[in-house]
């Protein structure tokens, strides 16, 4: 299924590859950084990255950007907000709010591939409020709850 998706590369981005998928079963597009220089991360720092792009998703559509696993493992560089949401009505620049998790400083370049970008269809919800909700075998179990015996759960 193929997404129309309106995208405009903003001035300081002019020279930067659109978002590309780079094999043919790849869920996201790579995101590229539009720093003007290099910009170094300490341990435990984070920046806001643009990208160079600005896009206009059609309405019933979000874009979710996520981590790199690669950058993740290599370098322990992140994502603050992850998944970042794009509403489909927000028409500014795509940027990306990166974090150093590892030990080392971490340097991103210009053109650097940083975050990947999924678009996804949105359901819409329409709540239907009501007195109880429906019993399952489950319940209101959570965080770590199942596959696991009463006496193995820590309860604080």
């Amino acid at each position: 299924m193929s997404v129309p998706v309106r995208i405009t590369r903003l001035p300081h981005g002019a020279d930067l590859p659109l978002p590309a998928y780079e094999t043919a079963g790849a869920a996201g597009l790579d995101l590229h950084a539009a720093v003007a220089g290099p910009v170094t991360l300490a341990p435990g720092a984070r920046h806001l990255v643009p990208t160079g792009i600005a896009i206009a998703l059609p309405e019933g559509f979000e874009a979710q950007v996520r981590p790199r696993s690669g950058l993740a493992l290599r370098h322990g560089v992140s994502i603050v907000n992850a998944p970042g949401t794009v509403d489909s009505d927000y028409r500014g620049e795509v940027s990306v709010v990166l974090i150093n998790l590892g030990d080392a400083p971490v340097t991103v370049a210009r053109g650097d591939r940083i975050a990947q970008m999924v678009v996804a269809p949105v359901a819409r919800v329409a709540w239907d409020e009501v007195e109880t909700l429906d019993a399952t075998a489950r319940g209101a179990g959570g965080y770590g709850s199942t596959g696991v015996g009463k006496e193995d759960q820590c309860v604080s």
